[in-house]
């Protein structure tokens, strides 16, 4: 006999699955336009007109009868600014574009767009925590969905070299998180250049009382979380480790920057998202997490996403979840870790729980795939709930920023390429389908399942020229066709010889004479190696090269 209880429990899951699937509802038209002009105009100019200050603009903006232009920084040290220009509903969007640039007055004029979260939720009763984590460690027992023992990142091996330093700090860029949540004590960072609760921006970086980030999507300084994408998110990167509660983060001491850039229905504007990278860079973020897209293409998201990198910020973003190759951004962007996911028999997720229709995305900007379907994390509802778990790329992009964190605190000196680059040439090749997971990259799983303990375990940051060892000049460096290394000395009928981060031999070059050598790529894959020059057999220069992916 069925009880009621037990109906009870089985009608309010399928309704938290149901109410849970934002993520793949259309997002609705935008109404915004962000816009660059070519030069600002003075500040005697802004302080006479409304809008941007720039009289063309502003004489088109009153013709569409726009009803709001709000000024956003480009990053604090830049100088430039954007607009975000709200339109009536009705309003034609792309005939209101070429009317901007139709003015010559604007460097870009682009639709606001708006994306979405890439996860869905699932209930299932309580069982003991951290064996749940199957992504950190699968003993090919899972229960929910066929398991095999091995298919994981190695995270118990990867601990014992590094657990994380508080001073790297993550930003996830989503839909807020439970602030209060026990398994963040301690975590949340904090902008100490603010004084709380006096309604002033102290720190002069237009955001007032920011003391624990920001809310882009209701603009205030609460980023909670409405909806439970967020805070997912942020634990499956930082929950606190090791104290007798939930769920284990990848990072046990990273500081989690919450900013908000998703609403309570999962939606948000590209603009939100933008200004959210910026603040991120100008507060010392050093990786910015973004699990959501949207399908059309910003020069204004790359430009920030661009600010960021030259600021040494690690940006990963999820591949989404439409099961085709269908480029969402920011993955699409250049310089971004674009993540896919797996599931807990390594074979790339297809479907997701949630939907029959539903797949991990592909594509030619795909980099890495982690654990992404069936991740059990933390609840925004409650402090004592463990029992929700979510599926979607949305879900192995945080265990890969996780991993970068680890990098960083491993070795802060590290760049966003040398992260990127050590992810990709450690991570696991041909651990899924083979019609899919081939040697090498493909558009399925990038370079690869990601492998935390191969990943800290790599051998080459910096390496040490001995007594009477050379520093090569490699220009350009990181490199994509080829490039040039230079030394001192010359030398006659040298070797020039290129290792792996395992110190395996990958190139060599036989017969050469002078100071310079060109190094071409040809079929290596992207990654750090070491390349050294030997005369005589005896190594006279040594340098980290790095591949660009």
């Amino acid at each position: 006999m069925i009880h009621m209880k037990h109906i009870f429990l089985l009608v309010a899951a399928i309704l938290l699955i149901g109410t849970n699937l934002h993520a793949q509802q259309q997002p609705p038209p935008t109404d915004q336009i962000i816009l660059k002009l070519k030069k600002e105009p003075s500040k005697k100019l802004l302080c006479k007109h409304r809008g941007t200050g720039n009289r063309k603009v502003d004489a088109i903006s009153e013709k569409y009868k726009v009803l709001l232009v709000k000024k956003v920084a480009m990053g604090r040290q830049s100088g430039a600014f954007m607009y975000v220009l709200k339109c009536p509903k009705g309003t034609d969007i792309q005939e209101l574009i070429q009317a901007y640039l139709r003015s010559g007055e604007v460097e870009f004029a682009e639709p606001d767009g708006i994306g979405q979260g890439g996860g869905a939720q699932g209930l299932v009763p309580n069982d003991p925590f951290y064996k749940r984590q199957w992504g950190l460690n699968n003993n090919g027992t899972f229960s929910l969905a066929p398991a095999l023992a091995g298919a994981d990142v190695e995270m118990e091996k990867a601990w014992e070299l590094e657990t994380g330093d508080s001073s790297i700090i993550v930003c996830v860029l989503d839909g807020g998180a439970k602030l209060d949540h026990p398994e963040f004590a301690g975590r949340i960072w904090k902008n100490t250049a603010e004084i709380p609760g006096n309604n002033i921006d102290d720190d002069g970086n237009f955001y007032i009382d920011d003391v624990q980030g920001w809310d882009f999507a209701f603009s205030d300084n609460t980023p909670e979380d409405g909806l439970g994408h967020g805070t997912n998110v942020a634990g499956i990167i930082g929950a606190n480790a090791n104290n007798v509660r939930g769920y284990a983060g990848v990072d046990w001491a990273c500081k989690l920057m919450i900013l908000k850039g998703i609403n309570n229905d999962n939606f948000g504007y590209y603009s939100w998202w933008i200004e959210g990278i910026y603040y991120a860079a100008d507060h010392g973020a050093r990786v910015i997490n973004m699990s959501l897209g949207g399908s059309t293409y910003s020069s204004a998201m790359q430009q920030a996403v661009n600010y960021a990198r030259n600021k040494q910020v690690v940006v990963v973003a999820s591949m989404m979840n439409l099961n085709s190759d269908a480029v969402y951004y920011p993955a699409g962007l250049n310089g971004v870790i674009a993540v896919g996911s797996t599931d807990p028999d390594d074979s790339r997720t297809n479907p997701f729980f949630w939907s029959a229709t539903s797949g991990s995305s592909f594509g030619n900007h795909i980099s890495v795939t982690a654990p992404g379907n069936y991740i059990y994390g933390l609840s925004h509802q409650s402090n004592t709930n463990y029992n929700s778990y979510w599926g979607g790329t949305s879900q192995a992009a945080p265990l890969v920023s996780g991993l970068a964190a680890l990098l960083l605190a491993q070795n802060p000196q590290r760049s966003p390429d040398d992260i990127k680059a050590i992810l990709q040439q450690t991570a696991e090749d041909q651990v899924g389908d083979p019609a899919e997971d081939t040697p090498g990259w493909d558009k399925y799983y990038g370079f690869g399942r990601v492998n935390a303990f191969r990943a800290l375990s790599q051998l080459v940051d910096a390496p040490e020229a001995g007594e009477g060892v050379q520093r090569l000049s490699i220009a350009p460096n990181p490199f994509n066709n080829s490039t040039t290394l230079r030394w001192e000395q010359p030398v006659s009928d040298a070797l020039v010889l290129l290792c792996d981060a395992f110190g395996r031999e990958c190139r060599r070059i036989t017969s050469v004479f002078g100071q310079s050598a060109v190094l071409y790529r040809e079929d290596l894959p992207a990654g750090i190696y070491v390349v050294s020059v030997i005369e005589n057999g005896q190594q006279i220069a040594v340098a980290k090269v790095v591949v660009s992916g």
